[in-house]
């Protein structure tokens, strides 16, 4: 979570959402990324879809053995990836800023690791304040 937050640290640094995210396979990050809608312009650019296209073309059986570590409850669109690659595991760095549709992911076998970290939820709560119109467009509010 820690290399997550990194991330998170590094996309505010360049003007952008402090959310970060890491896939692991086997103990090794095979990829990284932040949220970089901002910095990019882009739609779509969340940590967790940063990450994931920072990682590759993977085959199918290797997103089945990795996890993914985000600094915030994945959304509606990012968890949309994680079930389509079908990766086993979110690891949370918090989910009191956002929550996005854990219960579902559970019903479809995801298994998920809230670390209810206060880092996560500081980063998180003095962006929104700084900046809650680029926030809510994050979030399709």
């Amino acid at each position: 979570m820690l290399a997550a937050l990194q991330e998170a640290e590094k996309g505010l640094k360049e003007g952008g959402i402090p959310i970060g995210a890491v896939l692991v396979k086997g103990g090794k990050i095979i990829g990284r990324g932040h949220n970089r809608r901002v910095q990019k312009k882009s739609a779509i650019l969340h940590a967790e879809m940063d990450c994931l296209e920072n990682a590759g073309r993977l085959k199918a059986k290797d997103y089945r053995k990795c996890e993914i570590y985000s600094t915030l409850s994945p959304c509606e669109m990012c968890t949309g990836a994680i079930l389509l690659y079908k990766i086993p595991v979110v690891v949370i760095g918090e989910n009191e800023t956002f929550k996005g549709p854990e219960k579902y992911s559970k019903k479809q076998g995801v298994k998920l690791l809230n670390l209810d970290m206060k880092e996560c939820k500081k980063l998180m709560r003095d962006f929104i304040k700084a900046k809650p119109a680029l926030w809510n467009e994050d979030i399709g509010e």
